[in-house]
């Protein structure tokens, strides 16, 4: 059987608010999901499984569809940030560039003391490659990071292209896999969610 694994990155506060780390969603994101629930609400065959990071911003993101209990997957966790956890980007250029630059272009480095880009997209791969053949139709809501892991995943692509899978919120990933083999699925909002085979 073929798994049919939509990703739906979680929404975000506006950018002046972004530091590494769980975010707090304010009501402007939470409308933001809210205009995409319906959307969304139509992939939900019965029985899909619909799964959810653990933090706050990726199920407060799941709530704002209508998912009523999706499953925490811990193994879609975002980056560990470390000391640089909580801070803005340009806090942390302004406080240690150096190791910003490194994280930036090695994806083993981690000189904020957490988890690597090396070590994080083993995790994702490790995840996908274990949902069951009959799992079908999957819905998460995840991190951006996670999204940009499970893309090289399907693409065999090298770590290094990391940074430069765009992923905004809101935006869906659409894998399909089979036999450990994962292949990405291009599409509109309306056929990604959905699943149209169109």
């Amino acid at each position: 059987m073929t798994v049919r694994l939509t990703l739906l990155c979680a929404a975000a506060p506006a950018e002046r608010d972004v530091r590494f780390g769980d975010t707090h969603l304010d009501e402007r994101a939470l409308r933001r999901a809210r205009a995409v629930a319906a959307t969304v609400a139509g992939a939900l065959p019965e029985g899909a499984a619909c799964r959810t990071a653990p933090s706050e911003r990726c199920r407060r993101t799941a709530q704002a569809l209508g998912w009523d209990v999706p499953v925490v997957e811990p193994s879609l966790r975002d980056l560990d940030m470390g000391d640089w956890r909580g801070r803005t980007l340009d806090e942390v250029a302004a406080g240690d560039g150096a190791g910003l630059a490194a994280w930036m272009t090695d994806p083993a480095a981690a000189p904020h003391g957490g988890e690597s880009v090396s070590d994080a997209c083993g995790r994702v791969a490790a995840w996908l490659d274990t949902l069951s053949p009959d799992a079908g139709r999957v819905l998460a809501v995840v991190e951006q990071a996670v999204a940009r892991a499970a893309v090289l995943r399907a693409l065999d692509a090298p770590l290094s292209s990391f940074w430069r899978v765009d992923v905004p919120p809101l935006s869906v990933v659409r894998l399909t896999g089979r036999s450990g083999r994962w292949n990405l699925r291009m599409g509109a909002l309306g056929t990604e969610v959905l699943g149209d085979e169109g």
